[in-house]
């Protein structure tokens, strides 16, 4: 069973920074795909970000340039670096493990339990 633990959430003010991790437990983490979700009020979830076992990146057009997904494979860890935070960056941050297929994208099977990012003045 994958296990995945999220932490580094918070509130931050318009402008910083914050840097999410995600440990992973309970799977060969250099083999899979590695993702990050958010959920704010009333909306639905939403990828942010995603990395495939090779190092290939995605992002929501909304976070390019701002966020940036990256993996230690020595440490079973996936983090998110987001700089230039806004208001409407606010949300639960769920971290997710699957894998990516050429035919099908990315398939994520195992959640953390969400971390709270919460971006105000």
């Amino acid at each position: 069973q994958v296990q995945l633990v999220e932490s580094g959430g918070g509130l931050v003010q318009p402008g910083g920074s914050l840097r999410l991790s995600c440990a992973a437990s309970g799977s060969i983490f250099s083999l899979n795909a590695m993702g990050w979700y958010r959920q704010a009020p009333g909306k639905e979830r939403e990828l942010v970000a995603a990395i495939t076992s090779g190092g290939s990146t995605n992002y929501a057009d909304s976070v390019k340039g701002r966020f940036t997904i990256s993996r230690d494979n020595a440490k079973n860890t996936v983090y998110l670096q987001m700089n230039s935070l806004k208001p409407e960056d606010t949300a639960v941050y769920y971290c997710t493990s699957g894998s990516y297929y050429r035919s099908q994208g990315y398939v994520f099977d195992y959640w953390g339990q969400g971390t709270q990012v919460t971006v105000s003045s």
